[in-house]
């Protein structure tokens, strides 16, 4: 019994954003059902489904998802209407015609645009509430809009006064799990050198950490709508993304440069500074993660940088060697991963600057707005 109240607690604590989540969504629904009531709308439902569909994790994620779902709205409503005083459609031929003219050309605009895919939906409704009598076309689209807004602006308030989500703390977790994979990445180096890598566990690294990326890309759009909005003073946050990007790509060269074991005496020389360097890479990654998560200071990169600087110069030495030197493919392996790693030098700067901006935006850092 002891051993499912543990269980039960620790996933709760895990899952405590996404009880937040529930609770407002709830009250979303409520408090649009309420004020469509008192407002005397006549399709309550559309304010009610609205609140729940646009509400996100996170303040920005709702406000961009009302924005998109009400400009969906309009358009598509004010189509409609243009499409059903222009066309006659008293038949089921000619509304079919109508509705062709009608879904066609936003079939295009959501192919282009998907956050619009509710404009053809608008639309379609407008147009088959026209039938009933002239002005129904208008007063559908009216009513469709009045509904679309109540429902985003109610979703919006609850984001922003019931327990509010910002996009920037969840920036700051994903791109902490994608900075601890990337520690499990290059974390391996020593071992490749000596042994080679095994495809299965490079595969499978690379792609977590494509999808933790992914869901950088995707939260920071959040994030971007938030600061468009005025509701924060977190930094730009494609800053960050495009530096997970550059990192990612510069592991993966590392990857290439290391698919086979090096050959003597090159893996003699090069694993031991090549495992202190990764050693000391993987620690600042994962120091620059908890940073992310805790809103504190940068971690120095001396140490990662040090230990790159003495992999460098044992491979610097093989150029004019005082005794045997490389050939082959150990020469061009050896100096393949050290240009990568010099890569990733210069984005683990980067980073390093990225976290720097977003020290202080921890919880209650008086960085938020509209609270």
């Amino acid at each position: 019994m002891n051993q499912v109240n543990t269980s039960f607690r620790h996933w709760r604590a895990t899952h405590r954003s996404d009880f937040r989540l529930a609770l407002r969504v709830t009250v979303a629904a409520l408090l649009s059902y309420t004020l469509g009531h008192l407002l005397g709308l006549p399709q309550t439902y559309w304010a009610v489904l609205t609140s729940v569909i646009v509400m996100q994790a996170s303040v920005g994620g709702s406000v961009k998802a009302t924005m998109d779902r009400l400009m969906g709205t309009i358009g598509g409503a004010l189509w409609g209407v243009i499409v059903a005083s222009a066309i006659p459609h008293p038949g089921t031929v000619s509304m079919g015609l109508t509705l062709a003219v009608a879904i066609a050309p936003l079939a295009l605009v959501i192919a282009l645009r998907p956050a619009y895919r509710v404009a053809p939906v608008t639309a379609i409704i407008v147009l088959l509430s026209s039938r009933t009598s002239t002005s129904g076309a208008l007063v559908s689209a009216v009513d469709r809009v009045l509904d679309i807004g109540l429902g985003g602006l109610v979703a919006v308030a609850v984001a922003l006064f019931v327990l509010p989500g910002r996009a920037h703390r969840l920036l700051a977790e994903a791109a902490g799990k994608a900075l601890d994979l990337m520690a499990a990445q290059i974390s391996s180096l020593r071992e490749r050198l000596l042994a080679g890598a095994d495809p299965a566990t490079t595969r499978d690294l690379g792609d977590r950490v494509r999808r933790a990326i992914a869901r950088v890309e995707a939260v920071a759009g959040e994030a971007a709508a938030e600061r468009d909005s005025h509701l924060t003073d977190a930094p730009d946050p494609d800053a960050l993304v495009r530096t997970l990007r550059r990192l990612s790509h510069d592991l993966t060269m590392v990857n290439r440069a290391t698919v086979e074991p090096l050959a003597e005496p090159a893996r003699g020389r090069l694993a031991e500074p090549a495992g202190k360097a990764s050693a000391e890479i993987a620690v600042f990654l994962q120091t620059a993660a908890l940073a992310m998560g805790t809103g504190t200071k940068a971690p120095s990169i001396e140490a990662a940088g040090q230990a790159l600087d003495a992999f460098a110069e044992t491979v610097e030495a093989y150029r004019n060697p005082p005794g045997d030197s490389l050939q082959g493919e150990a020469l061009l392996q050896s100096f393949g991963l050290a240009f990568a790693l010099e890569e990733l030098r210069g984005n683990l700067e980067d980073l390093a600057d990225r976290v720097q901006e977003s020290a202080g935006l921890a919880p209650g850092s008086g960085t938020e707005r509209g609270l």
